[in-house]
């Protein structure tokens, strides 16, 4: 038996995204036959972006290796031991966004979004300029990401609620839902 139920903690977290403003439309679980990795990947945009231009996808990357390692460190562990350890999955956060016909500078939604996301949820800003043929006109795509490290020992202590990072992503999700009529 695991020392951690990451399928439950998926669960909780889908509950607390919708707790803070998140409609869940979507989840998914992969598991690599080879390694054994696994990605859980849930689909969720905010309440008032239902069925708008506007998705947030999550991923936690589950390395089999992280995972037996910390379930090794929780065994050796005695009674009185502090249960403080670095392991830990990623969590990603990602926004798409549709083909925006008049996108915005990235340097200034970087520093806006950064200023929202703060410390908590750190957010890397990318755009891909794509052609259908080369009569047509570029077609610019944005991309928002957020990567977090989700630490097991607060998983396994029931304290990865992870409050602040869903407000501050609604925060971020509502910006760009403002925002979205001027760049389409």
């Amino acid at each position: 038996m695991a020392v951690i139920d990451v399928a439950g903690y998926i669960t909780e977290l889908k509950d607390h995204s919708v707790d803070h403003g998140f409609h869940v439309h979507d989840e998914r679980h992969f598991v690599e036959t080879y390694s054994l990795a696994q990605s859980w990947e849930v689909d969720l945009h905010p309440e008032e972006g239902c069925g708008g231009p506007l998705d947030l996808h999550l991923s936690l990357e589950v390395d089999p290796r992280t995972l037996l390692s910390f379930e090794d460190f929780i065994i050796e562990l005695d009674d009185d031991d502090d249960p403080f350890s670095e392991h830990a999955f990623p969590l990603v956060f990602t926004w798409s966004l549709p083909s925006l016909q008049k996108p915005p500078d990235l340097l200034q939604l970087a520093i806006k979004l950064a200023g929202i996301g703060g410390l908590e949820l750190p957010i890397e800003v990318s755009a891909i300029d794509s052609f259908s043929s080369p009569t047509d006109a570029s077609e610019r795509r944005l991309t928002i990401v957020a990567k977090i490290e989700v630490k097991l020992t607060k998983i396994l202590a029931g304290e990865e609620l992870m409050c602040e990072i869903f407000d501050k992503a609604l925060e971020v999700s509502e910006y760009l839902l403002e925002q979205l009529p001027a760049w389409l």
